[in-house]
């Protein structure tokens, strides 16, 4: 049966080279992979073109039909690219091609790749293009934590400097309010407010779990008080906790000045003689803040009344809440019992 290439008067004039999968030298190869007839022979008439560095019209296509049949082939994608630029092409016509490959293969991170080289191209895109974020929220859309995508729109703002753009926030307030738990939206707002903007040391901002020189003191309340809202709505849900951990953090705040936020999750059960009888937990991550606000005052102010308390959620994590990481909790007890020195002391 003849094929589309072989019978393609267009590629009369090339000479396609076989895929060597050892066997012409005798050897059997372990496993061979089942390609499609059709595969086969565009590959073999890729490998030909690609050895002859041909930068072309029907090179390009070529390029197009592999990709509909393997899109995670990285070797075509590159060369696609190579051509694009060789050709002085229309990168926005290349989007738009991008755009319906992109929402057909959505786990796809040669797609991504591909179109950060596009995006790269300053004299095609000097500036963000309108729809770009309105296509990535249609990927969004899709699913919510695809981290390629997500990977790339890290990239756009680096790129584009698109950190105080009114455009993010208000696509990672959208993605949130649609999703509490999206982690990655949660990890996307902590780049945008405390991230590195700049390699270079005196940028203005710090590395990730670093102080910020300079504070926007308001921006941070604006930050904690959103993240307790969201808080309030799933409190086992881990992520903001940990984005008020590392507000605070780059902010150079205290972990207590949540403490009376987080007692409103952990609250005592006493008798009318205010004896301990039981303890309401509504979320596990409270139970660890505040083991860590009392554990902090215990050993900074010698307060042997917070290091019990201390003592007493981290018994609580170790016991109910977070028994997988028991060991952890354990030295956790013995260090500010002074049983245990810390390594880095």
């Amino acid at each position: 049966m003849t094929g589309a290439y072989e019978s393609n008067p267009e590629w009369a004039s090339i000479q396609p080279i076989p895929l060597n999968d050892g066997s012409d030298s005798g050897a059997l190869p372990l496993a061979t992979i089942a390609y499609s007839d059709a595969y086969l022979e565009a590959t073999s008439y890729l490998r030909a073109v690609m050895a002859a560095n041909e930068m072309s019209e029907r090179a390009l296509k070529l390029t197009e039909d592999i990709i509909s049949m393997n899109p995670a082939h990285y070797t075509v994608w590159i060369y696609r690219a190579k051509i694009l630029f060789a050709l002085n092409k229309d990168l926005n016509e290349e989007l738009e091609w991008l755009n319906r490959v992109s929402l057909k293969y959505l786990k796809n991170y040669q797609i991504w790749q591909h179109r950060q080289v596009l995006m790269s191209c300053q004299d095609f895109f000097p500036t963000i293009p309108s729809k770009e974020m309105d296509f990535l929220m249609e990927m969004f859309a899709q699913d919510s934590k695809n981290y390629h995508v997500w990977t790339y729109r890290h990239w756009l703002v680096r790129h584009f400097e698109l950190w105080d753009s009114p455009r993010e926030i208000q696509d990672i307030n959208a993605l949130l309010a649609s999703d509490v738990r999206n982690n990655s939206a949660w990890n996307h707002r902590y780049m945008l407010r405390f991230g590195p903007r700049s390699d270079q040391p005196d940028s203005g901002m710090a590395n990730f779990g670093g102080q910020l020189p300079v504070v926007d003191e308001d921006m941070v309340d604006e930050e904690l008080q959103y993240t307790q809202a969201q808080i309030l709505l799933a409190p086992e849900n881990k992520s903001p906790w940990s984005y008020a951990r590392g507000t605070l953090r780059a902010s150079g705040r205290p972990l207590s000045e949540w403490a009376e936020f987080a007692r409103k999750f952990v609250v005592d059960q006493r008798d009318d003689e205010e004896k301990l009888e039981d303890v309401e937990v509504k979320s596990s991550h409270a139970v660890e803040w505040l083991a860590d606000v009392y554990a902090e005052e215990g050993q900074s102010v010698r307060e042997t009344s917070a290091t019990s308390e201390a003592v007493r959620m981290f018994n609580l994590l170790k016991d109910k809440y977070d028994p997988i990481r028991k060991n952890y909790w354990d030295y956790r007890i013995r260090m500010i019992q002074g049983q245990e020195v810390p390594a880095s002391a």
